[in-house]
């Protein structure tokens, strides 16, 4: 348990940092690119995902199923595609059906998005290799 809530506390950490870039680039390319912001929400959530794999393996994860680096960050950012899902759908519900503004709509989704994110990528990438 208490790695468990070791390795949580340091995903959320990254997972806050990477937050940061990402909605710092979502408010830019909507305000000062007039971008839809679906498709900015992607873009920024994607930059977020690079973010979070290098802080998450140096705060959170000491543990690898994968032995190649590269590959584990292509599977973390694959895991996060299902995060983008979710993401993307619930800044949609937010905004189209709740009225409300992206940035708050983003603040709820990443709530979401964490949940989803921090469950799968340590049940898959980063919990100790089965013994044969």
């Amino acid at each position: 348990m208490k790695i468990l809530f070791r390795e949580a506390f340091g995903y959320a950490a990254a997972s806050g940092c990477a937050l940061i870039v990402d909605m710092t680039i979502l408010w830019m390319l909507v305000h000062f690119l007039s971008w839809n912001y679906l498709a900015a929400a992607t873009t920024s959530f994607l930059a977020g995902a690079v973010v979070a794999y290098e802080l998450s393996v140096k705060l959170a994860f000491k543990q690898h199923r994968l032995q190649d680096r590269r590959a584990e960050l292509v599977s973390f950012v694959a895991i996060g595609a299902t995060g983008l899902a979710v993401n993307a759908a619930v800044i949609f519900v937010m905004v189209r059906y709740l009225g409300l503004y992206y940035l708050i709509a983003k603040c709820v989704a990443a709530g979401f998005t964490f949940m989803c994110n921090f469950i799968a990528r340590r049940q898959i990438l980063f919990v100790k290799q089965p013994s044969v």
